[in-house]
């Protein structure tokens, strides 16, 4: 879901856009945490993020979060938890501000080996340890989410 709404003076004009997501946090045997990484054709490419996207008009969240982990990961997933809601607002490249509301499941049980997207915003899939993501260039919401619902 985007919603746009311009707002500003006649001189200076600010576009604001509004999302909502699903995201998964998945954690392996080995307390990895599953990433995926922005692709070129993505507005923050090479950051890392958790799984998940955008939910299509009309879809139900949890819909939404398999719809977009199976795109990004090649993993089913099977079982997921609703853990809470995250809020953020960031300036994007070329000025528009966006507000993304990102409802966070933890993923209990998935199917399959992951892989990266072969076309779309991803390009790459890790399992990586909590410490790791301190030198990574990971999406701020990521250790938000983590912190919370991890």
């Amino acid at each position: 879901m985007l919603a746009h709404r311009a707002v500003g003076s006649a001189h200076a004009t600010v576009s604001r856009h509004q999302r909502f997501g699903a995201y998964g946090i998945c954690r392996n045997g080995s307390g990895e945490f599953l990433l995926v990484r922005a692709s070129r054709s993505s507005n923050v490419p090479g950051r890392w993020f958790l799984p998940g996207g955008g939910i299509e008009h009309g879809e139900d969240p949890l819909d939404g979060l398999r719809r977009e982990v199976a795109e990004e990961t090649g993993l089913t997933v099977l079982e997921a938890t609703l853990r809470g809601l995250l809020s953020d607002t960031w300036q994007q490249p070329g000025g528009a501000a966006l507000h993304t509301i990102r409802a966070v499941y933890t993923v209990g049980r998935w199917e399959g080996d992951p892989r990266p997207e072969t076309v779309g915003s991803s390009d790459a899939v890790a399992w990586v340890d909590r410490e790791d993501m301190d030198s990574m260039p990971v999406m701020p919401y990521v250790r938000t989410a983590l912190d919370r619902f991890g």
